[in-house]
């Protein structure tokens, strides 16, 4: 029998980047024989008892689910009570926060920037206490980078230059989870974005601005296809495998001496702008790789 899968994506979000990617899949799948249906997450809803835990839901359950949101919480239940997921909710969780990122990066010895994690603070009070400023500064230099935790399409992500744009920034952030980082000039206003698939890269594509020292297409980058060298391949694939992603787009800095530093691993990484810029649908690789992947756990 073939199975069955959903294909999530957020509801609540507004534009059609979110569904796009989805139906993208979903029409990846129709090519493939599987049949999948395109589900928001707001129609899915967990319920939890004591001995018990269900999804209050008029769709039967589908065998296999592919995730394209970060409600963590969701994808945790469909996981519970025996749905596999791609990708599971430990990774999406993991790469939605770059904290966690990073320092599972750090601990599989993987290329990164210099990084100084914020200390939590727990309410944004009127009476502020910072950290010592000065030793970050002298830790990673000026310029550098200030980034939260939390954010997506190069957006909370700020390049600060001077002692007082550092601590004005330091306040405004206060209460979020945010890190110090230092600021790669050899890859101002250029990266490369890398799709992994299991084991392999099967697309990427190169990103330059010359108005913004971020790269990213939504802040108004420019993109154009690219051979990735065997190094920066071996590394997109260690960062992929290192947080456990079935698939995702690795976001790659370019370091002194041909040498590349991880800037980001996303676990739903929108492959729309890849697709226009290179043909390469890598909708039909990740499907391809899960339909496998389920295959081979059947035995």
């Amino acid at each position: 029998m073939n199975k069955i899968g959903w294909i999530i994506y957020n509801g609540n979000l507004p534009g059609n980047k979110f569904l796009d990617f989805a139906q993208m899949l979903h029409e990846a799948a129709k090519e493939q024989n599987t049949k999948t249906y395109i589900m928001q997450n707001n129609n899915l809803l967990s319920s939890l008892s004591t001995n018990r835990l269900e999804l209050l839901t008029e769709y039967e359950v589908p065998d296999f689910v592919i995730f394209t949101d970060k409600d963590i919480y969701l994808a945790r239940q469909l996981e519970l009570i025996g749905i596999p997921v791609f990708n599971r909710s430990e990774v999406i969780e993991t790469s939605d926060d770059k904290i966690a990122t990073y320092q599972v990066l750090a601990n599989h010895n993987l290329p990164i920037p210099r990084t100084i994690i914020a200390p939590k603070v727990y309410t944004n009070r009127e009476e502020k206490y910072l950290p010592n400023l000065d030793h970050v500064i002298n830790q990673l230099g000026l310029p550098m980078i200030v980034k939260e935790a939390f954010g997506s399409f190069g957006e909370q992500v700020y390049l600060i230059h001077t002692k007082d744009e550092l601590e004005e920034k330091v306040k405004e952030l206060y209460g979020k989870a945010f890190m110090f980082q230092e600021f790669i000039q050899s890859s101002k206003g250029r990266d490369l974005r890398l799709q992994v698939v299991g084991d392999r890269v099967v697309a990427a594509m190169k990103r330059f601005s010359t108005e913004d020292f971020r790269a990213n297409i939504t802040s108004g980058g420019i993109m154009e296809a690219y051979e990735p060298s065997e190094k920066a391949k071996e590394i997109a694939i260690s960062a992929s495998k290192a947080i456990g992603a079935d698939f995702s787009g690795v976001d790659l800095l370019f370091g002194e001496n041909d040498d590349y530093i991880i800037c980001e691993i996303n676990s739903n990484a929108h492959i729309r702008n890849l697709y226009d810029c290179t043909g390469i649908n890598a909708a039909n690789e990740i499907v391809e790789h899960i339909l496998k992947k389920l295959r081979d756990s059947r035995g």
